[in-house]
């Protein structure tokens, strides 16, 4: 082989290399692929205050979809959330967003809402939760997350199983308001996954 052949396969090794390093160090999002888009919305924080999906652009955020008389998974989906915030403590309180909405917003009204959230420790700097008109929040969850949600149907007996059956899944926003993962928020495993993918969409940097 010629010093001209080795010198160029040589340049070629470094420049791959130098590439390689600086996905690495700048935390590369290419492996967290783009799954969807959250459209627009405008709803009712537990605050009393509106929240729209352009309050949370250019902010990295989870949902979650928990209901406040639910006896199944929410209230292990709102513990592990509650895992997530405290494992973001310590950041800027605006850098990664936390947002539960309501699938029962009939019931789910703002001071209901912001009770269940004390009732899980929310700080409401970072984690809010969410209701509205049902017929927007169903939307939002069926078209804009993709994802099941199903009220019990009329007539059927209290106490036959949940008013309602929904996802389980924790939902990974960037700040372009794209859906770049899905987590099953009762899986310890999983909600590890979706901490390191917000280091992945935070740059490294402490969320």
């Amino acid at each position: 082989m010629s010093a001209r052949i080795r010198r160029a396969g040589a340049a070629v090794t470094v420049a791959v290399v130098a590439m390689i390093g600086a996905c690495q160090k700048g935390g590369s999002t290419a492996a967290l692929p783009v799954l969807g888009t959250v459209p627009a919305f405008t709803l009712m924080a537990d605050s009393g205050q509106p929240i729209s999906a352009s309050d949370l652009a250019g902010h990295v955020w989870v949902a979650d979809f928990v209901f406040t008389r639910c006896q199944g998974i929410c209230p292990a989906l709102t513990t592990h959330m509650k895992r997530v915030q405290t494992t973001l403590e310590g950041g800027d309180a605006r850098a990664v967003r936390l947002v539960s909405f309501s699938v029962d917003p009939l019931h789910d009204t703002p001071p209901v809402l912001r009770a269940y959230a004390e009732r899980f420790g929310a700080n409401p700097e970072r984690w809010q939760f969410v209701t509205g008109d049902r017929a927007a929040l169903y939307a939002l969850i069926q078209d804009g997350f993709m994802l099941a949600v199903v009220p019990q149907p009329e007539g059927r007996e209290p106490g036959a199983g949940e008013l309602i059956t929904h996802s389980d899944r924790f939902v990974l926003v960037d700040g372009s308001l794209q859906i770049r993962g899905y987590y099953h928020g009762t899986d310890a495993a999983d909600v590890d996954r979706l901490l390191a993918d917000i280091h992945t969409l935070t740059g490294g940097s402490t969320p």
